[in-house]
């Protein structure tokens, strides 16, 4: 699934392939990908896209509203010829053939026809979809409402109540939780715990203000260089243009880095299962101290004898 700087990152490339353009024609070929009614989209131009968390809004001259959210392995495709194997299409998504492959073809599941190009939503694993709903209803949405704020309109204070409320969760999974705090991913919240030089497994209410402050500006300033460099993209998601983004080429300091040096203290990096999720510490500068380990030991058991 592509992380909120991948796809702010898809924002900004769609906005200046498909802004403007009026939607003509709509395709589906798979029921499950699209939700509403397709005439009500039908002869109205795109006048702006948004980004709420990792779903993309695109916003109409009629009030109506398409949502739109890739999950695992979702694919926009822009083509701005007639031509279906055009080698001059903007992509963004999961990578495959299907960026310069004959279209539409069977992973293709919807296809906006506009007034100049085509754009088609590919998705292997149809877990993604499409959603037609008025904009004024669109933080009414089940999906967006229980959106938490993104790190950048967040404060300190906040997000330290907001541990203090799940303070026996992990911080790692805590950061992965979109209802605490928005767009942190997999990725980000590594590097950000890593900058923060805070432990992955540390218990979310043990974490003091100044902690949460450091952690709360690390996330920020590893989304902003992931968005200026286009992305992390791994092997799974590319720019709107189709180039992939470089972060973790250029920014990275240990996702993915496992048996490398760290780049502050030279200890090796080490993996480790943490949340469900594989994550990336230093454990010389991430270490979870005896102190904080006993805390976290007596309050699981005043717990469990609630």
């Amino acid at each position: 699934m592509p992380e909120l700087p991948e796809v702010e990152t898809i924002r900004r490339g769609l906005n200046k392939f498909i802004l403007k353009r009026k939607i003509t024609k709509v395709d589906i070929f798979c029921d499950k990908s699209f939700i509403g009614d397709t005439k009500i989209i039908q002869g109205h131009t795109i006048t702006s896209i948004q980004r709420y968390g990792k779903a993309l809004v695109l916003n109409l001259d009629n009030g109506i509203s398409i949502m739109i959210h890739l999950r695992m392995t979702g694919q926009l495709i822009y083509d701005p010829s007639t031509k279906t194997n055009s080698s001059t299409r903007f992509a963004a998504g999961h990578p495959s053939d299907n960026f310069t492959d004959h279209l539409p073809n069977k992973q293709t599941r919807i296809i906006l026809h506009l007034t100049t190009g085509t754009l088609y939503f590919n998705d292997q694993r149809k877990f993604g979809f499409f959603k037609v709903l008025p904009t004024n209803e669109i933080f009414k949405d089940p999906f967006i409402q229980k959106l938490a704020k993104e790190p950048w309109a967040m404060t300190p204070k906040e997000l330290h109540l907001k541990f203090q409320r799940h303070k026996n969760s992990l911080v790692k999974a805590a950061l992965l939780d979109q209802t605490i705090i928005c767009g942190l991913g997999n990725i980000y919240a590594d590097e950000a715990l890593f900058a923060a030089q805070i432990h992955p497994e540390r218990r979310a209410g043990t974490l003091s203000l100044t902690e949460v402050t450091k952690l709360l500006e690390s996330a920020c300033n590893v989304m902003d260089k992931s968005i200026a460099s286009g992305g992390s993209t791994m092997s799974t998601y590319v720019k709107a243009d189709g180039s992939k983004g470089d972060y973790l080429e250029l920014f990275a300091q240990v996702f993915h880095k496992e048996n490398q040096p760290c780049p502050r203290c030279n200890t090796k990096i080490i993996k480790l299962k943490i949340a469900g999720r594989g994550t990336h510490i230093c454990p010389h500068c991430q270490r979870l101290s005896p102190d904080i380990s006993a805390c976290q030991n007596s309050a699981f058991t005043e717990v469990a004898h609630d």
